[in-house]
């Protein structure tokens, strides 16, 4: 057989759908986590600081038509959770969009988005540790009037030469992770309780300051506005796609992964709308430009008392203690799928016997994080994790035209309504949102993309499961 050809076959080869549920079933990860463990780590990876301060931003381009702006960010997400949920219930493993890849795309499509998870979720959890020191000074200067100093609360660039509450915070989660996955799924699901009563409580007390008139005009800034809105607020709606990295933790995952996806996006929704229809309903749509703390500040103002600003600062922390429990989770998760393919070194996917988590691979995940969190300022890089998001987004979606193609047959506890119509608008608007990312963000992409095809074609292809087996074809996707 010819070198080339060998060559192209190695980033063609499709993984067999058998061999995923062999995995899945005597991988080492034990099922532990149940329906609404699993929708509220969707959940707590969905909402975090955004929804206490996008109002601030989104309101200003589109007035109080934001309401319609989530409502369209809500739908969007909508199109991508209903293909992320048919996949999850298809091939019900660990991994995410990059076990779907291996299955539909071929085995260096799979390595390439499996590449952007890890990028997406390395920048993102590591931004978010940056700015929880931010908001914990917040808190403990409304209650104790105490603030830690900025030198070691903030990394260099950004007033500070060390971030220590940032790296803190992600070595206590990666403790807690190394214990076990049910253990985490409970503080997840405490924690994501206590933010959600205390947007509830938001709700509940800033109606009673709502006035129909701050909602005249509605539409100040026309359907441009409203646009313009979706694509900010929009963003406010990614961390759905974590639940399904779960897979192989989840108990009946064909039926578990794909109602904890829609159950979290009725979740998120219903909680966004209400905010922000409280919300504008509250003050006139002209105050939320240049507006610090906007929840805070909404109730100070409806209430008269400056209890709710340290209620709406204690909200803000838990939602990122949240956040980076579940990201860091999810991040391990594929680290751990992508070792055990062969894809990188098998320290990822060795699991503790005792506590049945990757516990070297969480480790060595934390201790990097923590480091970018406490000493590299993210700013530069935020966009990157949208970039990573969007493309993780469009395989999904691609993915599940083409299983259906060649897997017509294969059980699905979920399937996308009005097929194809809705994976190729999900595809369709990401393709959108990345059309309108900035040129930089493409540049530092490109660089990332380099650096892991020379990993891949250094050391990967070589150690794929996939190599000894003469990259024979799957004839479950091959009929």
């Amino acid at each position: 057989m010819p070198a080339d050809l060998t060559f192209r076959r190695q980033l063609l080869r499709r993984k067999p759908l058998a061999s995923f549920e062999d995995d899945a079933e005597h991988g080492g990860l034990r099922r532990t986590i149940g329906l609404f463990q699993l929708t509220m780590i969707g959940v707590g990876a969905t909402i975090g600081t955004g929804i206490f301060f996008v109002l601030n931003s989104a309101v200003p381009e589109a007035g109080p038509a934001v309401i319609v702006s989530f409502v369209i960010g809500a739908i969007t997400a909508a199109l991508t959770a209903f293909c992320y949920a048919e996949l999850a219930s298809a091939v019900p493993v660990s991994g995410s969009s990059y076990s779907y890849a291996y299955a539909t795309l071929g085995e260096f499509a799979a390595y390439a988005v499996g590449c952007c998870l890890l990028l997406e979720y390395a920048v993102s959890v590591s931004a978010i540790a940056v700015s929880w020191g931010q908001y914990l000074n917040d808190l403990t200067q409304r209650l104790f009037d105490f603030q830690i100093p900025a030198a070691i609360a903030a990394p260099p660039g950004a007033g500070g030469y060390f971030n220590l509450p940032g790296a803190v915070l992600v070595l206590l989660c990666c403790l807690l992770l190394v214990r076990g996955a049910k253990e985490s799924a409970v503080v997840n699901t405490v924690m994501v309780l206590v933010k959600l009563a205390v947007l509830v409580l938001f709700v509940a007390l800033a109606v009673t300051g709502f006035h129909s008139s701050n909602l005249h005009p509605f539409a100040p800034m026309g359907m441009a506005g409203i646009g313009a809105a979706a694509s900010t607020v929009f963003f406010s709606f990614i961390g759905l796609d974590a639940v399904s990295t779960a897979g192989e933790e989840v108990k009946n995952p064909r039926r578990t992964l794909p109602l904890a996806i829609i159950c979290s996006l009725v979740v998120v929704t219903t909680v966004y709308v209400l905010v922000a229809l409280v919300g504008v309903g509250a003050q006139p749509w002209t105050a939320f430009s240049g507006q610090e703390a906007g929840l805070s500040a909404i109730l100070v103002k409806v209430t008269g008392a400056s209890w709710p600003g340290a209620l709406l600062s204690a909200g803000a922390v838990l939602s990122i203690v949240s956040v980076v429990l579940v990201v860091l989770y999810g991040q391990t998760r594929i680290l751990y799928t992508m070792s055990r393919d062969g894809m990188l070194p098998a320290l990822f996917h060795r699991v503790h016997p005792r506590s049945g988590t990757p516990v070297a691979g969480t480790v060595a995940v934390g201790t990097l994080v923590a480091v970018l969190a406490a000493a590299i300022p993210l700013d530069e890089l935020a966009d990157l994790t949208s970039m990573g998001t969007l493309v993780a987004f469009v395989v999904v979606s691609v993915g599940v035209m083409i299983l259906r193609r060649t897997a017509p047959d294969l059980p699905r506890g979920f399937k996308v309504p009005g097929y194809p119509v809705v994976p190729v608008l999900s595809v369709v608007f990401c393709c959108y949102l990345l059309y309108k990312l900035p040129t930089h963000t493409y540049l530092l992409f490109a660089i990332w993309m380099a650096l892991a095809t020379a990993v891949y074609l250094l050391y990967s292809r070589h150690h794929s499961r996939l190599q000894p087996a003469g990259d024979a074809p799957d004839p479950a996707l091959h009929p």
